[in-house]
């Protein structure tokens, strides 16, 4: 039996360290990423450093150097820039192409120091190694004079709901807190 593969697979756009990571995860039979290929669900195509789309897009794939291949993205579009800080990226890099960024979309990071169970994040908490505080994406905003931040991966363990997000943004400028749906327009 002949099985019929799709016109269009789904493309998965990676630099190399990152591919080689997300193709080691497999079960016994091999990478999922090596089946969904075989199968012409995927096409696996690697970014050395930036790759270019119709109507003038660019995004840059901007490493952070640490033990981990992680990627920060930068997506510039008619001279407006957005940057995507996604999880894994406590190391925020040094790179002159992510200052004066329109928006930057940072995850990976806890807003307050309690969590809901009481567990207070003192100075010398191991949460402080893997995760932004609110006073180092202010850091970050500053330093790279970024106009707008969106905070996202809201983790169920800060334990707030989304209007007491609502009521912290009032404290901070030009910085929101993501939802479920967001529509970003640049």
């Amino acid at each position: 039996m002949k099985i019929k593969k799709p016109n269009n697979p789904i493309l998965i756009y990676a630099s190399n360290g990152v591919m080689q990571d997300v193709n080691s995860i497999r079960n016994i039979h091999g990478s999922f990423l090596d089946y969904y290929e075989h199968m012409g669900l995927i096409k696996r195509i690697y970014v050395e450093n930036k790759i270019s789309f119709k109507k003038n897009i660019n995004i840059a794939f901007i490493r952070i150097h640490n033990e981990k291949n992680v990627d920060i993205f930068l997506f510039e579009q008619n001279g407006k820039k957005l940057i995507y800080s996604p999880c894994d990226c406590k190391i925020f890099p040094e790179n002159e192409n992510l200052y004066n960024a329109d928006i930057l979309i940072i995850g990976n990071t806890f807003i307050g120091n309690v969590l809901k169970n009481g567990t207070i994040i003192h100075e010398k908490h191991p949460l402080r190694q893997e995760l932004h505080s609110m006073e180092n994406v202010i850091e970050i905003k500053e330093k790279y004079k970024i106009k707008n931040v969106i905070i996202t991966h809201i983790e169920e363990d800060w334990g707030k709901s989304y209007d007491e997000y609502k009521d912290l943004e009032k404290e901070y400028e030009n910085i929101k807190f993501a939802y479920d749906g967001m529509e970003i327009e640049l």
